[in-house]
């Protein structure tokens, strides 16, 4: 009998996996993790110790670094990637969902690596990319977020746990922003279009940018036309996201997923965003939602939502979103690798 595929999974320790709250990449492994070992892969988990999960686990850090504490981030990332790459032998794929550090260990181990590349901070962290594209394979997580002077294995969505969306055929009299505080994310655009329509806003979300929050969130908050809920914790995020008329994703810059959007799409709960970055890839216009191009259209948005099938929205986010068919499209490309099908500058 072949053996299953043995792949060692390094996730980000910022916070444990899954996250209890905020901590998109740490919901991405995990949900990764747990349905490889499902679907029958000897999967190795390398997390903070804390962390829960199906497969073996691997942990240097206590905690996530984010999660308070005294740990120095640098020592703890740089011992945990240690970690993952001094066991690199072990396993026929290493999964690098740890943004480009551990790229620097591509020449020093034999194992392949992939890496899912969840957006770019900035410019100028792509000369790292670069420089070991020809060793390593890349995975995009939407089309919009290829960046075109490097090649990819496969571009694949984000999965999310679609069976535990909360639908729900009569939604709140209000709208909802999820998400993290932070100008990009378009807080204060929120609301401003909550306040044009006549509707209450409920907000979800850590505050990121302090400052931002403090000048342009707080002051709006009253308990009635905005409501603060702060971090919603993952048990009340399906809850929170079926409740509302729609989410309001306002977003400032050229999002390269948002996981937000889809878990609203899960519950049935339309999107009005802008239409920019991924959005057109994960919100049908008039169908699951709105992609608008400013205040005024997202305003008029919110009149038309009432008009959406809740239901048909749910069913598309089960049909691209759902967390199966994550998992069965990266064992096509760990398989894909393993057997020397798609070598790293292959782009598809």
């Amino acid at each position: 009998m072949e053996r299953p595929l043995r792949v060692g999974i390094l996730a980000p320790i910022a916070w444990r996996v899954p996250p209890r709250g905020y901590g998109p990449w740490e919901r991405f492994v995990g949900l990764l993790s747990d349905g490889l070992v499902k679907a029958g892969l000897d999967v190795t988990l390398f997390a903070t110790a804390d962390s829960r999960t199906a497969a073996e686990l691997v942990g240097t850090a206590p905690h996530g670094w984010s999660e308070g504490g005294s740990l120095d981030p640098k020592v703890e990332e740089c011992l945990h990637i240690a970690s993952a790459m001094e066991r690199a032998g072990q396993f026929d794929v290493l999964h690098n969902s740890f943004d480009f550090l551990p790229l620097t260990y591509a020449g020093l181990v034999e194992t392949p690596m992939l890496t899912t590349i969840h957006g770019f901070s900035s410019e100028a962290i792509v000369p790292v990319y670069e420089r070991y594209d020809d060793r390593t394979w890349y995975v995009a997580i939407s089309t919009a977020d290829r960046h075109p002077r490097l090649h990819y294995a496969g571009t694949i969505p984000h999965g999310i746990d679609v069976a535990r969306g909360r639908a729900r055929t009569t939604p709140g009299d209000h709208l909802l922003f999820f998400g993290r505080i932070h100008p990009e994310k378009g807080t204060a655009q929120a609301i401003e279009v909550a306040r044009a329509a006549g509707l209450p806003l409920h907000i979800a979300g850590i505050v990121q940018d302090p400052d931002y929050f403090a000048r342009h969130v707080e002051p709006h908050v009253d308990g009635t036309s905005v409501v603060w809920l702060g971090a919603v914790d993952a048990e009340h995020r399906g809850e929170t996201l079926a409740g509302a008329r729609a989410l309001l994703h306002l977003i400032d810059f050229e999002e390269p997923f948002g996981l937000s959007v889809a878990e609203a799409m899960a519950c049935g709960t339309p999107v009005i965003a802008y239409r920019r970055g991924s959005m057109p890839e994960l919100v049908d216009d008039c169908s699951t939602g709105f992609l608008v191009d400013g205040i005024d259209e997202a305003v008029a948005a919110v009149a038309a939502v009432a008009d959406l099938d809740r239901a048909k929205i749910r069913r598309v986010a089960a049909e691209r979103f759902d967390v199966q068919v994550m998992v069965d499209r990266y064992i096509d490309v760990y398989h894909r690798i393993v057997t020397g099908e798609i070598a790293p500058l292959d782009d598809r």
